[in-house]
């Protein structure tokens, strides 16, 4: 199989041990992490691997840069910078590109064109954002009293980033921290630490002051815990499991630090019989299979009205025997590569054992593929009900299961009946329905007639289990920011 060669600069990358980026400084540490390529099972690089004392030294740098000339910037300047680093990620999108497909598997051709282009998108809506953080005159009813407020930063913010968009995660949580003058400790996925690390040398590289951005690549157990733990963190930004979410939560209450959360999901996807059957059954299709069913958001549970459900379910199968399944670096175009490592792999076909043992039946895939890496061929079960665990529990794999529903009421419950809240969706050309349905689906996201879609001006987040908080848009401003209230007192000679 044709493999895309290396660009230099990713050569050079991944053949030196990449150390800790902390305080515009490279800094090695006992212990490295092996970055295994899930393509080829081959490990491709080594990284410098945090303990609580290399976490201790970033937030130290990050607390130092706040009183620096990043905390005196303006806004206008710190979007000039932000700008700029959209600019240089754009630029750059062929190595970030190569370094999400190697340490993640997905396709080079999706990593590039989507997560490190929409990744600069990112960055150049929160810099226009950076010079329009304003506070109000509120006018109070005591007499002689003026009253204002202003906007000011979190202060350090400690992001933890998954490994399923290894980019792009970091642009959803680091473009608008920095629009708001925070100054950050990331700690990306120890699966997928190169693109993180690279992207922190372009932003030294392009004019952003030391100890603005550090880059602490570890274990979750490790650095990650003493990210959130730590007393000099105020703010702490998490994308990933609701377990790992709710050890988060706990640890933040040492010192209070705000805490914003995108955790788990299990989204219902409803097609109803009115809906356009064509539209509906490749947009159910792709709402899982889209990223390897390896998406918080995947419409894992698809409702389908049991008049129409044999006509969707043979089109569901027939898109998934003919997905082209391979390697994140093959010159073809694969529609999927494999999933993240062997104990994701493992978990996932364990559910669909899970899933026949308690009476789904297997219709496409449900097995690993014969070739080496991480490949697991696109599975769809069919008649699966609502306390399966493949019904119930999020597998973060490519699992379709396929349930039935008669009527609207039914389906609603249906959907609603689960601990997670992050999105839903229903197909149907009814748009009382669509609204009615929008207006009572118990989820951060509705999409209709759609999946999937975002954009940096919406914002995005999850209800129940699923986390608190917004992402993107003005929201995300807020959730990097905190407002002081001024008042002062006015004698009656200053008015005169």
């Amino acid at each position: 199989m044709s493999m895309i060669e290396f660009l230099p600069e990713v050569a050079d990358f991944l053949n030196a041990v990449q150390g800790l980026r902390i305080d515009g400084q490279r800094v090695a540490a006992p212990e490295t992490i092996a970055v295994i390529n899930p393509s080829t099972e081959a490990e491709i690089a080594r990284v410098a691997s945090a303990d609580a004392a290399h976490v201790d030294m970033a937030v130290a740098a990050a607390r130092q840069a706040l009183s620096g000339p990043w905390g005196t910037m303006s806004g206008h300047d710190r979007g000039v910078l932000l700008w700029r680093l959209a600019d240089a990620i754009e630029a750059r999108k062929d190595i970030f590109g190569q370094l999400d497909a190697l340490d993640n598997g997905k396709p080079f051709y999706k990593a590039r064109d989507v997560d490190a282009v929409y990744s600069a998108r990112h960055f150049r809506y929160f810099a226009g954002w950076a010079s329009k953080i304003e506070g109000r005159t509120i006018p109070v009813s005591e007499p002689g009293r003026f009253n204002y407020t202003s906007v000011e930063p979190v202060g350090v913010c400690g992001l933890i980033t998954p490994w399923n968009y290894p980019t792009l995660m970091v642009a959803w949580k680091l473009a608008p921290a920095l629009a708001a003058g925070n100054t950050i400790v990331l700690k990306p996925a120890e699966q997928t630490p190169l693109s993180a690390l690279y992207l922190a040398d372009l932003a030294l590289e392009i004019g952003f002051p030391p100890g603005v951005l550090n880059v602490v690549p570890g274990l979750g157990g490790t650095a990650g815990a003493a990210l959130a733990a730590h007393k000099g963190v105020d703010k702490i930004g998490f994308t990933g499991s609701t377990e790992t979410g709710r050890r988060i939560v706990a640890a933040s209450t040492g010192n209070l630090k705000k805490v914003s959360l995108e955790l788990g999901g299990k989204a219902a996807n409803i097609i109803f019989p009115d809906a356009d059957l064509a539209s509906a059954t490749d947009g159910a299709f792709w709402a899982l299979f889209g990223n390897n069913g390896q998406s918080c958001t995947a419409g894992a549970r698809l409702f389908v009205h049991a008049s129409i459900r044999e006509q969707v379910l043979a089109g569901l199968i027939q898109r998934a025997n003919a997905l082209s399944v391979g390697p994140g670096m093959a010159r073809a175009a694969h529609d999927l590569g494999p999933i993240i490592s062997q104990p994701q792999m493992d978990k996932v076909l364990s559910y669909v054992a899970q899933g026949e043992a308690e009476g789904a039946r297997r219709v496409a895939g449900g097995h690993r593929l014969d070739q080496p890496g991480y490949f697991v061929a696109p599975t769809i079960l069919d008649g699966v009900s609502d306390a399966m665990a493949v019904a119930r529990e999020e597998i973060f794999g490519p699992v379709l299961a396929v349930l039935s529903f008669e009527d609207e009421s039914e389906v609603l419950a249906r959907a609603n009946a689960t601990e997670f809240g992050l999105a839903a969706g229903l197909w149907t050309n009814d748009l009382s329905r669509a609204h009615r349905m929008a207006a009572r689906l118990q989820a951060g996201t509705i999409w209709i007639n759609t999946w999937g879609d975002t954009d940096a001006a919406s914002p995005f987040g999850g209800m129940k289990q699923s986390g608190y908080g917004r992402e993107m848009g003005q929201e995300a401003i807020a959730l990097y920011s905190q407002t002081k209230s001024v008042w002062l007192g006015i004698k009656e000679s200053d008015l005169i």
